[in-house]
């Protein structure tokens, strides 16, 4: 009997060890998981996602080179708790207002520099500056779609239905993707009520109606 008993007891004894070992395994295993991350900024406070939700519009008006709205973005970013992405903000920051800003130094020549400065004066809002600036660019660069397409949006700006009617057509003539890019393009939206506009950005309407 006391042989049989120290079997238990020891069986006993095995038991507990392999009850410890399970209990650590599960402390182990249940260890927090790390606080989701995009671009290597945590994502755990609401204030922090709200924050690079902002930035990231920023910088979708950045490429879009809307650089009054985009500074107006990141200066929202600069006061949010994250500090990385508000360092990040302060550098694109910097560039909108060096692209932002009318340097009387420069002298533009080539068509592509006249684009530029006439984008930078249609972000200040300088409607007649912006416009001599992209026809400079035009007459240089007759066949570039990009500058028909920023002229349609000056036109719309400005009011000038008609212009600017001519001015995307050309520029979807020379390049059919900016077809799309109007379609979501808020410049555009004086056009958005004339049937013109529409029969343009979406043709195969009249072709379902045919």
């Amino acid at each position: 009997m006391a042989k049989v008993q120290k079997t238990s007891s020891s069986s006993s004894g095995r038991s507990k060890a392999s009850s410890k070992s399970a209990s650590k395994s599960k402390k182990k295993s249940t260890l927090p998981a790390p606080p989701p991350q995009r671009g290597g900024v945590e994502m755990v406070d609401p204030l922090v996602r709200a924050q690079m939700k902002l930035y990231e519009e920023a910088m979708g008006l950045f490429h879009q080179q809307k650089f009054q709205r985009s500074k107006q973005e990141l200066e929202k970013v600069l006061e949010g708790p994250s500090k990385e992405l508000a360092d990040r903000a302060r550098t694109h920051l910097r560039i909108v207002e060096q692209r932002m800003k009318p340097s009387s130094e420069q002298n533009p020549k080539s068509p592509e520099e006249h684009y530029q400065r006439g984008v930078a004066m249609m972000n200040l809002g300088r409607w007649d500056e912006a416009r001599e600036s992209l026809e400079k660019a035009r007459k240089l660069a007759p066949k570039a779609d990009h500058i028909h397409y920023a002229l349609a949006a000056l036109d719309c700006l400005t009011g000038e239905a008609d212009s600017a009617m001519v001015n995307l057509k050309i520029a979807i003539d020379l390049r059919p993707a900016n077809r799309f890019h109007a379609r979501n393009d808020e410049d555009f939206a004086f056009l958005q009520e004339d049937p013109r506009f529409t029969e343009l950005l979406y043709p195969e309407k009249d072709g379902y109606a045919g």
